[in-house]
């Protein structure tokens, strides 16, 4: 291992991806720097690549020669854009990246939902220090944006901390396994071995709710002299709540509810909005990191990585409003006071904990590097202000004398995992390094039941807690092994090649392999591509979450419906197949120009296809219904011969439930797109330097690629696992286009940055729309301006305006034939459909399903910085 080269950047040997990494750990301006291109390469033996700045300046981003695209984001630049958490800092730096929190606060207010190239967030791996970081517990069930996902809680990592993130747009099955299809995200953390700084942030958005404060520590120390360091941050913030719900319509909350019209509009003449909430809910957080190595001797070092994260959310489920629930049997609201409804909160609690150790040497001339990583998720979910109605209609009923509490544990979810790697490399010759690795991983997966209360009958308004009958452990392991090499042909001409076998214990093995290539045309033209076969694995979440599922259905309110999980008996019931692999074909085309060292651009293709897609299915409900044409006598007969030929309407009855949905390998996709980034630095204004970006990604072709492949019994009905709302979720919800445009100038102790991100059109066909309808969010700009000035050499004031114009999502209806033409002619017709989408208004922003980007609309963040 060149010593010049961090151990805090530790990772697999030879990945492109690591050595970019392992490159720009030295790379401290805008000047060309080196690029080790294996291992143990000798210094004077690398490569130059050339780091394109995006968005401020010196921030060393896209290597313009690499195999592979890499985007490379300094701290400095991911603290610059002012906002609360790593993720959402990456949606304005990284234009494939995208997330938004989404509309419904309750579970998914833990972990909003990510991707890379409209992937979802189950393809996207995330490292830290190289090393693989646990995923959430969580798996979303919400219809929003990320559906049937699950991911690893990026957000849990303190900015503070890391030192650069670098992004790998490119799938990576072969050198990481799992989950790395559409790409690789990984966190570098901060090795300084002295100094450290305070950093004091505040923020609120311009309707002054959402207040934002917190503060941070991050120091370093050496160790054994200049042998080693211990570097450690100390985070703790907090969020107040940000609602942004709408006015709420009087016409459609008495259809939905049966209600007096005039009952309806008394209550929204006080309370327009029906004292709903929805936005951003109140955030707690404290976060916990440290980063070490020790230099033993001999070329042996010792390293090491931990963080803990515990955060918890207080959101509010849709307001129970009087005509909703005509009673709270006199336990929430004051004795002789007059009954308003009442607002059920959901109270999370998350803990997000990892660990690494490892130790380095060399051993008979190969480069090794063993390390064992520990790392969990654990959810815990509160439900307050709410009643159990069955347990108080039992006590009225004379059923029972037991009084419902309003207070509820609803149980929780936890993810572990234990992973052991190993890898190895050599230099084989002048022009071969040849590189071998291992990775056993052991992954536990806990549903932790609610007390009774919270589950017995309908359960607790609002969220009902999880089952015992649901809730069990389970767990699995997988042993892989790969190997490959990287082969300098000419100067010019590089290869590398990797391959991949992996088994798992519960459903099979897989073998993967990747081919890249790079060659330099001439001092500024490189030509670069990759292909390669990657798979998923199916989580733990997606095989074993088993639950009841409140959800908003479109003119009838909150319904109950049943997630059933894959191995069990209502699922063999249901004829529904166990969960398998899914399986990748990517390719990647790229072209770098540096026609002077001031001037950067890249442009990269990429085609994913994947096969056996998981998804997590929408409801299906019975065969048979009640035919009110008929006579009482005449409708129970038709009604009864149909039940009884239907297995499908027998196994809900069973479970209680007016619909059913669970994962399953239901598509093939297919993903087309061009991502492209150009840098001019150095430019001379009022003497000062100008740098100017240009970055963007442009999805040319994300749809289903031939039939779903729906279980017999389903089929059967005449029903499908997808529908119009499902593949719009998948495919169309995130932009169509996003473009990033920035100016970064710095003058003396003054840095100003003017970003502007475009997010293109999303389409969304929400549950209940007229099927001639679909919803457009338009194409919109966010404008962001941040400024930065020295008030010392060791102090730094930082001011954001974060969306100056106040730009919030606006969507339109858009007629796909003449027949939906006709119903947004049509004023009454119209404002059905927009009740039906928007919870009669309550998510009139952004429907129920989410949008683009947030409706929060401008922000205002400031920060103090002490260094020493």
């Amino acid at each position: 291992m060149n010593k010049h080269f961090p151990i805090a950047a530790l990772m697999l040997s030879a990945s492109p991806f690591v050595l970019l990494g392992q490159a720009h750990a030295q790379a401290q301006d805008a000047a060309p720097v080196q690029a080790q291109q294996a291992a143990d390469t000798t210094t004077d033996d690398i490569q130059k690549v050339v780091i394109v700045s995006t968005g401020s300046r010196g921030s060393q981003r896209t290597m313009v020669d690499t195999p592979v695209p890499v985007d490379v984001l300094s701290s400095r630049e991911l603290t610059k854009t002012g906002q609360a958490t790593l993720d959402k800092s990456m949606q304005f730096r990284v234009p494939s990246f995208n997330t938004v929190q989404t509309p419904v606060n309750d579970a998914t207010s833990l972990l909003d939902p990510y991707e890379i190239r409209n992937m979802g967030p189950s393809r996207v791996l995330i490292l830290i220090n190289g090393k693989r970081k646990n995923m959430s517990s969580l798996v979303y069930t919400q219809t929003s944006p990320g559906r049937g996902e699950s991911g690893s809680d990026i957000s849990a990592i303190p900015a503070d901390a890391i030192k650069r993130i670098e992004v790998l747009r490119d799938g990576a099955s072969a050198q990481y396994g799992s989950d790395a299809i559409a790409g690789v995200v990984n966190i570098i953390l901060k090795d300084n071995a002295e100094g450290g700084s305070v950093t004091a942030r505040a923020g609120i958005t311009h309707e002054h709710d959402g207040g934002m404060g917190g503060l941070s520590l991050n120091q370093g120390f050496a160790l054994g002299g200049d042998r080693g360091f211990f570097n450690y941050t100390i985070d703790a913030s907090r969020v107040n709540l940000a609602s942004r719900s709408g006015a709420v319509s009087a016409v459609g909350e008495a259809g939905d509810f049966g209600a007096p019209l005039s009952e309806v509009q008394a209550f929204l003449s006080k309370y327009p909005d029906a004292r709903n909430v929805n936005g951003s809910p109140k955030t707690k957080a404290f976060k916990g990191l440290f980063n070490t190595r020790y230099d033993i001797g001999d070329g042996v070092a010792i390293y090491g990585n931990a963080a803990y994260v515990r955060k918890k959310i207080n959101s509010f489920a849709n307001y129970r409003t009087p005509y909703w629930r005509p009673t709270d049997y006199g336990l929430l609201h004051p004795a002789g006071s007059v009954y308003e409804g009442y607002q059920p909160t959901f109270d999370g609690t998350l803990d997000d904990y990892n660990a690494t150790a490892g130790v380095k040497l060399d051993l008979a001339g190969w480069n090794t590097d063993f390390s064992l990583t520990y790392g969990g998720n654990e959810q815990k979910y509160n439900v307050n202000n709410s009643v159990n109605r069955s347990m108080e209609d039992d006590v009225l009923k004379g059923i029972s004398t037991v009084r419902s509490p309003t207070s509820f544990y609803a149980g929780g979810v936890k993810f572990e995992h234990f992973v052991f790697n190993g890898d190895i490399s050599r230099q084989l010759s002048d022009t071969v390094n040849f590189y071998a690795g291992t990775e056993l991983r052991h992954e536990k997966f806990e549903t932790k039941p609610g007390d009774v209360a919270s589950y017995q009958g309908t359960g607790a308004d609002s969220f009902a807690g999880n089952d015992p009958r649901n809730s069990f452990p389970t767990s699995r392991s997988n042993y892989g092994v790969y190997a490959g090499a990287t082969w300098d042909i000419s100067k010019e001409w590089l290869v590398d090649g990797t391959g991949r076998w992996e088994k798992y214990t519960d459903f099979g093995s897989a073998f993967v392999w990747k081919l890249s290539t790079r060659f330099k045309a001439n001092d500024w033209v490189t030509l670069r591509a990759s292909a390669s076969k990657g798979f998923r694995a199916p989580s733990l979440a997606q095989i074993y979450t088993q639950k009841a599922q409140y959800s908003f259905v479109a003119g009838g309110g909150i319904q109950v419906s049943g997630l059933v999980n894959n191995v069990s008996a209502a699922a063999a019931a249901l004829e529904v197949p166990k969960l398998h692999a899914e399986k990748s074909d990517n390719i990647t085309l790229g072209l770098g120009l540096k026609p002077d060292d001031n001037t950067s651009i890249t442009l990269d293709y990429y085609r994913i296809k994947v096969k056996d897609r998981i998804v997590l299915g929408k409801e299906i409900g019975p065969v048979c219904h009640h035919d009110d044409s008929l006579t009482p006598a005449e409708d129970q007969l038709q009604y009864d011969a149909c039940f009884a030929k239907s297995k499908l309407d027998q196994e809900l009855a069973k479970a209680g439930i007016v619909s059913v949905s669970f994962f399953i390998n239901a598509l093939t996709t297919r993903t087309e797109g061009l991502d492209y980034v150009l840098s001019r630095k150095n430019i001379p204004l009022a003497d000062g330097k100008l740098t100017l970006n240009l970055s963007g990604n442009y999805t040319h072709r994300n749809e289903r690629d031939g039939a779903v492949r729906n279980p017999k019994l389903v089929a059967d009905a005449n029903q499908s696992v997808m529908d119009a709302t499902q593949e719009a979720l998948m495919f169309t919800s995130r932009p169509k286009f996003k473009t990033i445009l920035g100016a970064d100038w710095d003058y003396k102790k003054l840095n100003l940055s003017l970003n502007n991100t475009v997010f293109g059109p999303t389409h969304f066909r929400q549950a209940g729309l007229d099927s001639n309808l679909e919803t457009k969010f338009k194409t919109k700009n966010v404008t962001d301006f941040a400024l930065n000035y020295n008030l010392m050499p060791n102090v730094t004031v930082s001011f954001n305006v974060n969306n100056v114009f106040n730009t919030t999502p606006e969507w339109e209806f858009r007629a796909l034939n003449a027949e939906g033409q006709k119903k947004i002619d049509d004023p009454n017709a119209r404002a059905i459909q927009r009740n039906l989408i928007t919870f009669n208004g309550r998510y009139d922003m952004v429907t129920y399903d989410g949008s683009h980007f947030s409706q929060l609309g401008r922000t205002y963040a400031a920060s103090l910085n002490y260094r020493f």
